[in-house]
Parts: C-alpha cells; sequence; structure tokens
C-alpha cells in the first residue's frame, strides 16, 4: 500500500424511465465519456437523434465535457430507453449539483412522461379495435 492512496470516485445516481424501459444511470466527474451497457453510446444509440436527446441535459447545463456518464438501461425498445436515459441523466446532475435545477427544468428533463401502452379489453382485438360485426 502507498502512502499517497488516490481518493475514490463519488458517483451520483439518478433513476429514469419512459413506457416500460427503466435506466439506472451514474455519473461522477470526468472527460466527457458516454457509455451504454457497456458500449460507447453512439454504437448503442446509432440514430443521430437518439444521440442527440441522450447528451441534452448535459448540453443544456454545459456539463458535457467534465462528467463522466455510465447507464444501464433494459426494457421496451431504442426510443423509449433512450427517453429514460435522458430522465435518468437529469435527475443524477440535480443531485450532483442542485444549481442546474432550474436549466433542468426549463428543458423539461426532468419531467417524466406517463403514457403507457393502453391494456387490451377482453372482447376486442386490441385495446379499442373490435371484432366485425353484422347485424345479419
Amino acid at each position: 500500500m502507498s502512502a499517497t492512496a488516490t481518493a475514490p470516485k463519488t458517483y451520483t445516481w439518478g433513476t429514469g424511465r419512459r413506457k416500460t424501459a427503466v435506466a439506472r444511470v451514474r455519473i461522477a466527474e470526468g472527460t466527457g465519456q458516454f457509455i451504454v451497457n457497456g458500449l460507447d453510446a453512439r454504437e448503442y444509440f446509432p440514430l443521430e437523434v437518439q444521440q442527440t436527446d441522450i447528451r441534452a441535459p448535459l448540453k443544456a447545463t454545459e456539463m458535457t465535457e467534465r462528467v463522466d456518464v455510465w447507464v444501464n438501461v433494459v426494457g421496451s425498445g431504442k426510443p423509449s430507453q433512450s427517453g429514460a436515459v435522458v430522465q435518468g441523466l437529469a435527475r443524477a446532475l440535480k443531485e450532483f449539483r442542485s444549481d442546474l435545477d432550474e436549466a433542468l427544468r426549463a428543458g423539461n428533463y426532468l419531467t417524466r412522461d406517463a403514457r403507457m401502452v393502453e391494456r387490451k379489453k377482453y372482447g376486442h382485438k386490441k385495446a379499442r379495435k373490435s371484432f366485425q360485426f353484422s347485424k345479419r
């Protein structure tokens, strides 16, 4: 053991949800690294729209090159997962520095999108679609 032990990194956590996707986001001071499920964010989210979406809270708070981000996301599809990452990242940033709250709220990054898939009802083909009806 050396006398000058390095101080352990302090992590800040945030959880984001969208439809059935759940993202657990961990941030720490760093150089701007963005890892999603063990892959680079550009690999995991290949679409440009999703890449800009997940970095939006960092851009709004000007923290892009100041923090490293690690994300573990499961459930739903890629578009919903990117929405969950946005909310989780925003919550983690708010916890990291409380003065960023105003910028995150202005961008609507802390608001949970409550829309979910409507359940299928009995006697129907889908949630609202019915079977064909004829009086004959």
